[in-house]
């Protein structure tokens, strides 16, 4: 997938200034950067929510988005996997795959940081899209939680063959 150049200007400030951005299909891409270069301003522009200064941005439709800060939406876990359309069965395996079914039946703003984050990974792959942005999606996790979120994730990905673009501080989880 080929980009037209992207920019991005906050103040005075260039945030982003990409003359050229190439994605190839189905494989897992990694954005790497000091806080504060625009990989977060990327991930958004790439997942439609922030348009470019440069212009009007589409990728395609159907992109699977978590932003940096998950949310929760103000039910119960299990009901934050069904408004995607999932059905009850449905949703439950999948809060079983990221260990969160014993937390169903509560509301989901009394989840931790890291079980939060799990909940919004869970809620975008509970559906196939064939591109997935992830903004530090494992940031608010503990080693454990790291790992299940990663092996889910190269599950999905290659069950799928989506593209995968991954903001990330760790170099290990970069490779």
């Amino acid at each position: 997938m080929k980009l037209p150049p992207i920019t991005k200007i906050y103040g005075n400030r260039k945030v982003l200034d990409l003359p050229a951005l190439e994605l190839a299909d189905s494989t897992i891409h990694t954005i790497i950067g000091a806080n504060g270069s625009g990989k977060s301003t990327l991930a958004r522009i790439l997942a439609g929510v922030l348009q470019p200064d440069d212009g009007r941005f589409s990728c395609m439709d159907r992109v699977g988005y978590m932003p940096q800060r998950s949310y929760p939406f103000r039910m119960s876990v299990l009901h934050n996997l069904q408004i995607t359309g999932a059905g009850r069965e449905r949703a439950m395996k999948q809060l079983e795959t990221f260990g969160l079914a014993g937390l169903a039946h509560q509301s989901a703003k009394g989840l931790s940081g890291g079980e939060t984050a799990r909940l919004a990974l869970a809620r975008i792959l509970i559906e196939d899209h064939p591109l997935l942005i992830l903004d530090e999606p494992t940031a608010a996790m503990d080693v454990a939680a790291t790992l299940l979120a990663e092996k889910i994730l190269l599950e999905y990905q290659a069950r799928t063959s989506c593209t995968v673009v991954l903001v990330t501080h760790s170099l290990t989880q970069a490779r």
